[in-house]
């Protein structure tokens, strides 16, 4: 299998190292023709328009790695094609838009998979392990925590929620395997923030979900104190105990014993691109398809119109229609 990549930046080049590694890169393109230095002397086509190498490169699929507001316009050339497409979050800022490229994925039955790589970590993968297996009974509520500081520059205004917080609302629903259906949620720039317009980078959330459980969500990337792992610290209690996810490290809690998990093995340990492939050679939905990330992607959207409102806010969690449109 081959695969166009298109862009370049700096989460475009991690990914370009890994499909050349792979033996998989059929061609780059990149809007900026200085960055095809960092190919070296690398063989591969390069092209600065996306139309050009769709029309004389053979691949099998697309990696969409340009900035957000860019996603639609190169998923759907992709889609143009016929082409599966592994696209890096968000899956695009606008949640209409994000509805629309969803469907016609589906519709027309196009691999359509969303890089989300925080719930392919090992020690996320054990703590879901543990869950399922009943190690703290059911969940009945959980505490998240993330603190950085993450002032870098970006082509796009930085918001908390869509750059990071998606992924712990992921990660949320990865471990629960409950949807949401309720969120109150404030957005706003502490005192120590830096000054950009239009930026928010903090957030409250607390999250009602199926079956009962209840979430709260803490979050900054303006943190002066100490550093969280960017997967965040959770505490996730249960009926029979708890698990705690801290600095990276499990310690599973029963009758106020705290014992540290140190056997990871076990578990399904691959990371995004290896599930992209093994979903399309075994024709199966991918984990983080198009259609279960846009269910994460409505927890962000909901916390926005609830922080807005300032009221709780109902979860419209997407569902597709037999008329091939998306619900909610």
């Amino acid at each position: 299998m081959k695969a166009i990549l298109v862009g370049l930046g700096s989460a475009g080049f991690s990914w370009y190292k890994r499909l050349k590694e792979r033996g998989l890169l059929a061609a780059v393109v990149e809007v900026d023709p200085a960055m095809k230095i960092k190919m070296g002397d690398d063989p591969f086509p390069f092209y600065t328009s996306l139309e050009e190498a769709l029309e004389t490169t053979q691949a099998d699929f697309l990696v969409n790695v340009t900035s957000p507001m860019m996603h639609t316009k190169v998923n759907a050339a992709a889609f143009d094609r016929g082409l599966a497409v592994l696209c890096e979050k968000p899956i695009s800022f606008d949640y209409q838009e994000s509805k629309d490229i969803v469907a016609r994925a589906a519709r027309e039955r196009l691999p359509f998979m969303i890089a989300e790589n925080y719930r392919r970590m090992p020690y996320i993968r054990k703590a879901k392990q543990l869950i399922d297996a009943g190690a703290i009974g059911a969940i009945s509520s959980l505490d998240i925590q993330f603190y950085r500081y993450h002032h870098v520059q970006r082509r796009y205004t930085v918001h908390i929620l869509d750059d990071i917080g998606v992924h712990h609302f992921d990660l949320l629903r990865y471990f629960t395997g409950k949807e949401g259906k309720a969120i109150q949620a404030k957005l706003f720039n502490p005192v120590n923030g830096w000054q950009e317009e239009g930026a928010v980078l903090s957030a409250y959330a607390f999250i009602e979900l199926e079956g009962g459980i209840t979430a709260a969500y803490q979050a900054t990337i303006a943190s002066k104190g100490t550093e969280t792992p960017w997967s965040g610290n959770w505490r996730i209690e249960g009926t029979e105990g708890a698990i705690e996810v801290r600095d990276k490290e499990i310690y599973l809690i029963r009758d106020q014993m705290a014992v540290k998990v140190e056997d990871l093995s076990g578990i399904d340990e691959t990371d995004t691109l290896t599930e992209f492939l093994a979903s399309l050679q075994e024709q199966r939905e991918s984990e983080t398809s198009g259609q279960d990330y846009l269910k994460t992607q409505a927890l962000v959207h909901y916390a926005h119109v609830a922080s807005a409102t300032g009221q709780v806010q109902a979860i419209l969690v997407p569902q597709m229609k037999e008329n091939g449109e998306m619900s909610a």
